[in-house]
């Protein structure tokens, strides 16, 4: 990973939310997923769950509102500042940190039930190495029972096809409407990713583009990168079955390797 990322995470801090057409619905959508998952695989109906890549709040918030006990980190201060105003406003009692998941070690909590790594953050790990190291420090952070959950996109998929744009998108807005499309090049199996938000204002247009870098991180890689940095029982569940808009991955501390 490297410093584009955070730069890239700290300049959409302020935009993230107009990517989906209502962002508080979006929190509420992904928490009535994503909470009856993590409270079958936990067996608690309070899961203790850290969110190290929380981003602005988006699976945090609306798991808090569930009833889980939630810590959210990111490695964008940005980010970080605008999840902990969203949870202060919904009254939400969220601990916050500054953290990039590649060491999790600075976060003073630990012993959780489940580490959630949501929407698509793990493939900003370009190498392996990272990757594996990443994993390790968060099954340290979890009980000797504890899961981790992760949402990736589909790129056993993607790598083959290898689209170039993803089909604009037109959200309804009081000025008008405004259009969100990304355009992807792809150079072996990493992509740029380019990130448009095209907003209506009462002065006119604005272009708003965020760029970043991805690995097509492709199943067996994961499973096997899962398995050597203390994980087992890996289980992908599918957006067909769960109605969540990723793939889903669940994996549980090995208790043998993952001490």
């Amino acid at each position: 990973m490297s410093e584009s990322v955070e730069s890239f995470y700290d300049d959409l801090a302020t935009y993230y939310h107009l990517i989906f057409d209502d962002w508080n619905r979006s929190v509420e959508r992904q928490a009535a997923v994503l909470g009856p998952i993590l409270e079958r695989a936990t067996g608690r109906a309070s899961p203790y769950v850290l969110d190290c890549a929380c981003g602005i709040g988006t699976q945090a918030l609306g798991l808090a509102e569930r009833g889980h006990r939630l810590v959210g980190s990111d490695l964008s201060g940005a980010a970080i500042d605008r999840a902990r105003t969203e949870a202060q406003q919904r009254q939400l009692n969220i601990l916050f940190h500054v953290a990039d998941m590649r060491d999790l070690s600075i976060i003073p909590e630990g012993s959780f039930d489940a580490v959630l790594v949501a929407d698509n953050a793990l493939p900003h790990l370009l190498s392996l190495g990272e990757l594996e190291s990443a994993l390790a420090g968060m099954s340290a952070k979890l009980t000797d029972d504890g899961v981790l959950l992760a949402t990736i996109r589909d790129y056993d998929h993607l790598a083959a096809t290898r689209p170039a744009i993803q089909t604009p998108v037109f959200h309804e807005q009081k000025e008008g409407y405004r259009i969100v499309h990304q355009v992807w090049h792809w150079e072996g199996n990493e992509y740029a990713l380019h990130h448009y938000l095209t907003i209506p204002t009462v002065q006119g247009w604005i272009v708003k583009h965020f760029a970043s870098r991805y690995r097509a991180l492709q199943r067996v890689e994961l499973n096997n990168a899962l398995r050597t940095s203390g994980f087992d029982n890996v289980e992908w569940l599918e957006p067909g079955e769960t109605s969540f808009y990723q793939p889903i991955v669940l994996a549980r501390k090995n208790r043998a390797l993952g001490k």
